[in-house]
């Protein structure tokens, strides 16, 4: 029946209680039978599971009957965190409506907002709901007058639940049906689908994830992909029970899955049509997909041994598939051997690739410093993108360097807005403004709210937010600020290539961008990092930091001391000199031979990663 189905997703910021909603609505539905329930059922991974965060979106088909009537109500669970993004602004394309959910005893925070506007921007129903009420320290009157502020709602249309008793499920379930709106059908048409997501197995190949948009689609036709042109039969399609069920066909205005067989997983991309075999003799268009998305974040990813190389390149293609942020080209270091440059949202990203390469490939990796890629103007005209420092032309070559710059949202209550102030302002960010969460409109007003809260717009450098400016923010702000951010433009900045070297040797892997009236003390800091972490030797090593040709930072780690002169029981005093000498030869002698073939433990580059911006 073209009228009973509704797709919608669940947006909110981290840790609001989008997964244990989502396992209400499986149980409320009888989707999931109780013996096979467990806690956040949609979540996939171990490595979701132990963090307690969605990583990765997934679909679910619940059957329901209200009355005489049946509905199929399609829900995808979407991650919270800013480094996920796409994977929220790919779901929202797939859908009709979304539940926006804020936790009650922490509000509307940052990334509640941005994901806010990435719903508005795709036309969607938004169905307001405030969750955890059960709990004490729950905050009912002001959440929904932030609520209302922000969507310019009416207090009864925002709908008052917990995931965790499963109050106010059946008043969600009703609203999505009486709010969101039913699906076009044009099942006459032929066949345009869009894919969402894709996952590879071993036995089926790839598995893509599709709304089916016109048409229909079954076991045995021939399908084809608009963007790649691969062709292939359908093999199987579906729906998610949450688990993969074999369906006879799926048709306009589902979503589900087709089995593709394709064994080549470039031949299937995230945001393609999958459409009729003869679409072009039929003039079928492909569906516009999804905005490219830029990686804001490069780092180096090299395996520790070098005959790994192979199962890092087949690891990475394969969380391609089903990341469709993640972006790499090979990359080789005189000290790491052959690796991959990734692209990546942020550091999560990073830390989470990193993860689920060693859990899920038994992969031992090394990562390099991360950066942000700049634009570089070069005097002959020309302009390109380096993603790492060892890009970097020569500096009599080049005209002017840009960095990119983010707009930055941060939701913090009144009392910490000069400590985020001064920590922003410290990082290079410029105040733009700043709105009342609480209805109020002027700073004396809000001073007589309780618990009152302001959302904070910055711009700032990108790379200023990469190493532990999250960490910095809850620090000052006592764990209650939230951050958002999106890149505006590229912005001219005075930065220069810190190289460092070992031995007198530079160790590319451990080059970085730095601004240039702070790389002397960025300089230090990673020699005495690297001083703590190299072990001696029979000579000394120096550990310097360079700007071109200007040594800024330097130390040494001392050689073993040993007695040569120990075993002489007298004699002229001429003896002690000769051998003494003649072992200041032998470490002058080795030291030379032994330059640039300094150990620098993987441990080191890891230190060097977490620590270089300690006691700013």
């Amino acid at each position: 029946m073209p009228a009973s189905i509704r797709n919608f997703c669940i947006i909110a910021h981290i840790d609001h209680g989008k997964s244990t909603l989502a396992d209400r609505f499986l149980e409320f539905t009888g989707t999931v039978q109780k013996r096979e329930m467990k806690a956040q059922l949609l979540d996939t991974m171990d490595l979701e599971r132990e963090r307690g965060i969605t990583i990765k979106l997934q679909p679910v088909r619940m059957d329901y009957k209200k009355g005489d009537q049946e509905y199929i109500l399609n829900l995808i669970d979407t991650p919270g965190h800013v480094d996920f993004t796409y994977e929220v602004s790919r779901s929202l394309a797939a859908v009709e409506g979304a539940i926006l959910l804020v936790d009650a005893t922490q509000g509307v925070q940052a990334q509640t907002i941005g994901n806010l506007y990435l719903a508005i921007e795709q036309g969607l129903e938004i169905i307001p709901v405030i969750n955890k009420i059960d709990m004490p320290a729950a905050d009912i009157e002001k959440t929904s007058a932030e609520f209302m502020q922000l969507l310019g709602c009416k207090r009864e249309e925002i709908i008052l639940a917990s995931g965790k008793t499963g109050q106010g499920i059946q008043d969600i379930v009703d609203a999505v049906i009486a709010r969101v709106p039913p699906p076009k059908i044009e099942t006459e048409k032929p066949l345009r689908a869009l894919i969402f997501d894709s996952i590879y197995d071993e036995y089926k190949g790839v598995v893509a994830f599709v709304r089916i948009v016109e048409g229909s689609v079954k076991r045995g036709v021939q399908a084809q992909l608009t963007a790649t042109l691969a062709q292939n039969e359908v093999l199987e399609v579906g729906w998610f029970r949450p688990k993969l069920m074999q369906a006879p066909s799926l048709s306009a205005g589902e979503i589900g899955y087709i089995v593709t067989g394709h064994k080549d997983i470039a031949a299937c991309r995230v945001g393609d049509t999958i459409t009729v075999a003869d679409w072009k003799a039929q003039g079928v268009q492909p569906l516009p997909g999804y905005k490219e998305i830029k990686p804001m974040v490069f780092a180096g990813v090299f395996p520790k041994e070098g005959d790994e190389f192979q199962r890092l390149r087949e690891g990475l293609l394969k969380l391609k598939l089903s990341d469709a942020s993640l972006a790499f080209e090979p990359e080789q270091s005189s000290a790491l051997g052959f690796g991959f440059r990734c692209g990546l949202l942020g550091l999560l990203h990073l830390e989470i690739l990193q993860e689920r390469l060693t859990r899920e490939y038994g992969l031992d990796l090394i990562v390099t410093v991360p950066s942000v890629a700049y634009k570089v103007d070069l005097k002959r005209g020309e302009t390109i993108t380096i993603k790492s420092p060892s890009e970097l032309p020569d500096m009599s070559n080049v005209d002017r360097i840009h960095e990119p710059w983010v707009k930055l949202d941060i939701v913090t209550p009144k009392q910490y807005i000069g400590g985020v102030m001064g920590m922003v302002v410290d990082k290079r960010g410029v105040y733009q403004t700043m709105e009342y969460l609480t209805g109020v409109e002027s700073a004396a007003a809000v001073d007589d709210v309780v618990g009152a809260r302001v959302i904070m717009h910055f711009q700032m450098p990108l790379s200023a937010i990469l190493v532990d400016f999250y960490d910095k923010l809850k620090s000052v702000s006592s764990g209650y600020a939230s951050m958002n951010y999106e890149f505006i433009e590229y912005r001219p900045a005075d930065v220069v290539k810190m190289s460092i070297l070992v031995a007198e040797d530079p160790v590319e892997a451990l080059s970085m961008m730095v601004y240039e009236d702070e790389a002397a003390r960025i300089g230090r800091r990673v020699c005495e990092i690297l001083k703590e972490e190299i072990e001696q030797t029979q000579f000394e090593i120096k550990i310097q930091a360079a700007i071109g040709g200007k040594i800024v930072a330097s130390e040494r780690i001392k050689p073993f001391r040993k007695d040569v002169t120990g075993y002489l029981y007298g004699g002229d005093v001429t003896r002690k000199k000769k051998l003494l000498e003649k072992q200041k030869k032998g470490k002058k002698k080795m030291m030379s031979l032994a330059a640039g073939g300094v150990d620098i433990p993987p441990e080191a580059f890891i230190a060097v990663l977490k620590r270089r911006d300690e006691g700013k």
